[in-house]
């Protein structure tokens, strides 16, 4: 007698998780139409808790001095902190609140974009949630995608978070004056990202001392 195993959750699991990601896939590619038609550069900053993503945003609006044509989209799960300290620089800020969620997603971003006047932004800065694992998975249309690390997150971040790394236009290692401190070596970090991701260019940062802000700037082809 032949024994029919039932098929268990794992199945129907996997099965909305494709449906999950096709979904977002589909949202992603309607806001780069929008963004297109509205000649607007999105870039997607993504990175773990206190990477510095936030530092970085309002490094790189300081050197872009263009006030309120650059707008920022703040990701956070319930505050509003790191989009008050964005507005110190003079863009155009929306905050949106996850919740529980680790990430953001384009229907989220899609519901911020109507939410937001886009009228004169020329560039739109998306801060990711703090994670370095589930926002890879999830597009929102950006043109650009930046992974943030710090010398404060230890040796191994990259080797252990590939996939993320493997997703980013533009690689940045923060803090790189603790890295002395930390007892890191930068340029095995940067072995490790030329493994992982040889394309995109691997800029070292102090973001509260400017450091390495105009290199990304000309990795994204922004002037500066």
């Amino acid at each position: 007698m032949k024994v029919v195993k039932p098929k268990g959750p794992e199945i129907f699991d996997i099965e909305l998780e494709k449906d999950l990601l096709a979904k977002n896939r589909n949202l992603a590619k309607e806001n780069r139409k929008r963004f297109d038609h509205l000649k607007i550069t999105a870039i997607d900053v993504m990175g773990s808790i206190g990477s510095g993503k936030t530092s970085l945003i309002k490094a790189l609006l300081k050197k872009l001095n263009m006030g309120e044509s650059v707008g920022v989209i703040a990701g956070d799960l319930t505050t509003t902190i790191d989009a008050e300290r964005i507005r110190e620089e003079g863009a155009r800020v929306i905050q949106i609140n996850t919740g529980k969620e680790c990430h953001l997603d384009a229907h989220l971003v899609g519901q911020a974009i109507e939410r937001m006047s886009l009228s004169g932004i020329d560039i739109l800065f998306i801060e990711n949630v703090g994670n370095l694992i589930c926002p890879g998975e999830f597009p929102l249309g950006a043109h650009k995608r930046i992974v943030v690390t710090s010398t404060t997150e230890g040796p191994y971040t990259l080797i252990k978070h590939p996939y993320i790394f493997r997703q980013a236009d533009v690689i940045v290692l923060n803090k790189i004056d603790l890295a002395k401190a930390m007892k890191l070596n930068p340029s095995q970090l940067e072995k490790d990202s030329r493994k992982i991701n040889p394309q995109a260019p691997f800029i070292r940062t102090n973001a509260i001392k400017g450091t390495g802000i105009p290199e990304i700037l000309r990795s994204l082809k922004f002037k500066t």
